[in-house]
């Protein structure tokens, strides 16, 4: 009996890891050393050492048995009243091993969720296995949850079932009913530029200096600290593109001393490459500690679907379709059942907000095309989604997330969103155009972007208004354009912008939403939780 018993070995993969990382220090040549993995080891030895000679029963199992770690964590994603995506992924190390990857591990996983923290009369998925050709990610869609709720989620993991490991715990909240009023905060982010952060922009001097850069981007802690109910990525979460060659070697010709990073001072243009991408980037600690607690909702846009300002019809190593597969095996964006889920969606979070996230790039026109009538970003059936679930929602706030921005201004040369001359102004223009039919400048309809690398907050000549997230990373960050400059898309001072950030910094935007009475608070602060602008809509 006691050898059929299932033998549990509860590891906090991510405290080891953190042991480790503190234990080696930071080596930015190489991120990772293989030293590194020696420490971790000894730690585990020495644990080992420990239980066993304090009498553990032999049915426990030795963790050298089971060469399986969760080196990403665990993450949450599209959380609604009544589901949610919970994902993570099976690897053969705890942390970025010499090549600066993460190897993945063959085995199983299932996710066992609850509504204590104790896990008493806790649920079970069922059993999954961890492939190379999934990436060795675990992920399925939990439902039938209860609304308002927080649950409790840790994946149960090994070579078997019979020799399993318990990750440590994480957690979300579902959404309330859809008549609720409670208050709701989130934030919103884009441009996570690892190579900027780690190895600078083609100049070591402009990487970051703080001697917690083994843990990542700082704005991830100050997130964590102000708790937001929930995380939107609005894009270029990754960076396939860079470094990128052409650029790195004109600045060894200059002789800057660019640092190729573990991709060799050259952009990523195979699957593996891709793949490598969000290993490195989702293995940072502040990224672990902040998806342990806050659930996360997804867009990809130009630089973590193929290149820069792209669209589906270039010749490119990178395909369309080999974009679109990585973005929807990487994330818990949908459901992996569902192989023709649509990956622009709606959420009425309660009684006073209701979130739309669309999909900026499946869809579009050749960037090159003539702007017109034949021109579309969104596509004629993500535009007739929009516009019925617009006209359906009752929410008081209705907000528009787009990878892209629709006003900006943005620079003059660039032609790839709705704010740029020659991009896509036809379709934006009718859209306003039918906002204003159906009343939406006095339904509180909001519109907020990633992409650009700076805040702002710009109101367009027809009465609507954006608000941009700027990059998180602050070497990804710049200063942009404004209204009447010459070489921004607004040349002749149009849009009017009570807010834009100068000097640069990495940051993020944040969302209030209060009942009695209801109101929006809108925020930017900078990467260290400095507070730079806000603005309330009641």
């Amino acid at each position: 009996m006691a050898e059929n018993r299932m033998n549990l070995l509860i590891l906090m993969d991510d405290e080891h890891r953190r042991d480790a990382l503190q234990a080696k220090g930071h080596k930015q040549d190489t991120l990772v050393n293989v030293s590194l993995r020696q420490i971790y080891r000894n730690l585990i030895q020495i644990l080992l050492i420990f239980l066993f000679g304090f009498g553990l029963k032999p049915g426990v199992c030795r963790a050298d048995k089971l060469p399986v770690f969760l080196g990403q964590g665990q993450m949450c994603g599209e959380v609604s009243r009544t589901s949610a995506i919970l994902q993570s992924r099976l690897t053969s190390t705890a942390t970025l091993d010499s090549t600066g990857d993460l190897p993945g591990a063959e085995g199983i996983g299932r996710f066992e969720l609850a509504t204590h923290r104790d896990f008493t009369n806790s649920l079970y998925t069922e059993w999954m296995h961890a492939t190379a050709d999934y990436d060795f990610i675990i992920k399925t869609k939990v439902t039938d949850l209860q609304p308002g709720t927080r649950y409790y989620y840790r994946l149960q993991y090994g070579k078997s079932e019979t020799a399993i490991r318990v990750a440590s715990t994480s957690t979300f909240r579902t959404h309330a009913e859809i008549d609720s009023a409670e208050e709701v905060s989130f934030v919103v982010v884009t441009g996570m530029n690892h190579y900027y952060f780690h190895y600078g922009k083609y100049d070591p001097a402009t990487a970051y200096k703080g001697d917690d850069k083994y843990l990542g981007y700082p704005a991830l802690a100050t997130i964590r600290k102000i708790r937001p109910d929930f995380f939107v990525g609005t894009g270029d979460n990754v960076y396939f593109d860079v470094p990128r060659a052409k650029a790195y070697n004109r600045n060894i010709e200059q002789r800057k001393q660019p640092l190729p990073s573990s991709h060799g001072g050259q952009e990523v243009l195979t699957e593996m490459g891709m793949r490598k991408k969000y290993h490195e980037q989702f293995v940072q600690p502040r990224f672990i500690e902040l998806f342990a607690e806050v659930p996360t909702y997804w867009q990809k846009d130009d630089h973590d679907y193929r290149v820069n300002d792209c669209d589906p019809h270039i010749d490119f190593p990178i395909s369309h379709a080999l974009g679109v597969r990585n973005f929807r095996e990487q994330l818990p964006v949908v459901d992996p059942r569902d192989e023709n889920a649509e990956t622009y969606r709606t959420y009425q979070v309660n009684r006073l907000l209701q979130i739309w996230l669309v999909e900026g790039r499946d869809f579009r026109s050749a960037n090159a095309a003539p702007d017109g009538p034949e021109k579309m970003l969104w596509g004629e059936k993500q535009l007739a989604w929009l516009k019925e679930t617009l006209i359906q929602s009752t929410a008081t706030f209705k907000i528009l997330i787009s990878p892209t921005p629709m006003i900006g201004p943005d620079d003059a040369t660039k032609r790839d969103n709705h704010a740029d001359i020659n991009g896509f102004r036809h379709e934006r223009d009718l859209f306003f155009a039918w906002l204003l039919e159906n009343g939406f400048l006095q339904k509180h309809f909001y519109i907020v972007c990633g992409d650009r690398h700076w805040q702002y907050h710009s109101i367009d000549p027809s009465g609507f208004e954006e608000f941009s997230c700027g990059a998180l990373v602050d070497a990804n960050s710049r200063v942009g354009r404004r209204p009447g400059d010459e070489k921004s898309s607004d040349p002749h001072s149009t849009i009017v912008q009570p807010y834009f950030q100068e000097p640069a910094s990495g940051g993020f935007l944040k969302f209030i939403v209060k009942p009695d009475p209801p109101r929006l608070q809108f925020m930017f602060y900078d990467e260290n939780g400095v507070e730079l602008y806000r603005h309330d809509k009641d």
